[in-house]
C-alpha cells in the first residue's frame, strides 16, 4: 500500500521509515494558527485533518494518507516554536523544573474514511541552569522545535522522566498510529 505523509517534518518521515514504511512526502500548505478561544484538542483535529485533506485531494484516494500536528502545553497554554534565541531561552526557562505536556493530533485517511486521535505525553524537566540552556542553544537547532527542544538530541539530558509515548514527544506517536491502522484493518505486512 502506498503511504503518503502530509508533513514537512523529517522526524515523522524517519519514524515511519524506522518501522519499515517508505512514505511519499507531500507537505501541505496550510496555516497552523490557534484561533482565539479554540480548544487545543479542536486545534489539533482541525489542523491535522486539514493537512491531510490538502494532500488527499491530489488524487491519493487509494493511498493511506497520514497527517499530524504537535503542540507543547505548559499550564494549559500552547508553547509554539521560538522566533529567535532569546525566545528559546525564555521557553526553556519556563519548562525548567516543571512538567509540560506534548499532544499530537494524528489523522489517517483511506478510501474516504478519516480517523483521528490524540496522543498525550507528560514530560518532566529537571531544573535547568542558564549555562545548560546556553550550551544547548549553542549546539542544537531549536527554531523549528515546539518548546525549543528535541528530546532525541541534547535536550534528552533535561528530561527526568516521561509518562506516555516517547515517540509522541518526537512528533509522531508510533503506537497510536499502529493501533489506528489495525482498527482500519491495515497491517504493516500488507
Amino acid at each position: 500500500m502506498n503511504v503518503v505523509l502530509a508533513s514537512a517534518s523529517p522526524r515523522r518521515k524517519e519514524l515511519l521509515q524506522m518501522i519499515g514504511i517508505q512514505p511519499q512526502v507531500l507537505p501541505p500548505d496550510i496555516e497552523e494558527i490557534l484561533h482565539p478561544g479554540e480548544a487545543i484538542e479542536e486545534f489539533l483535529r482541525r489542523v491535522a485533518i486539514a493537512k491531510g485533506i490538502a494532500v488527499y485531494r491530489k488524487s491519493f484516494f487509494q493511498s493511506l494518507l497520514v497527517s499530524a500536528d504537535t503542540v507543547v502545553l505548559l499550564d494549559g497554554s500552547s508553547i509554539g516554536k521560538p522566533g529567535d534565541r532569546g525566545e528559546a531561552q525564555a521557553m526553556l526557562r519556563r519548562l525548567s523544573g516543571r512538567m509540560h505536556q506534548v499532544l499530537t493530533g494524528l489523522a489517517v485517511m483511506h478510501q474516504g474514511e478519516t480517523r483521528f486521535a490524540i496522543s498525550r505525553t507528560r514530560v518532566f524537566f529537571k531544573a535547568l541552569e542558564d549555562r545548560e540552556i546556553d550550551l544547548y542553544l549553542d549546539h542544537e537547532h531549536f527554531l523549528d522545535k515546539a518548546g525549543a527542544y528535541a528530546i532525541q538530541g541534547r535536550a534528552a539530558l533535561f528530561v527526568e522522566r516521561i509518562e506516555g509515548c516517547f515517540f509522541n514527544v518526537m512528533g509522531f506517536p508510533l503506537n497510536l498510529f499502529y493501533r489506528m491502522l489495525i482498527e482500519r484493518g491495515v497491517h504493516l505486512d500488507d
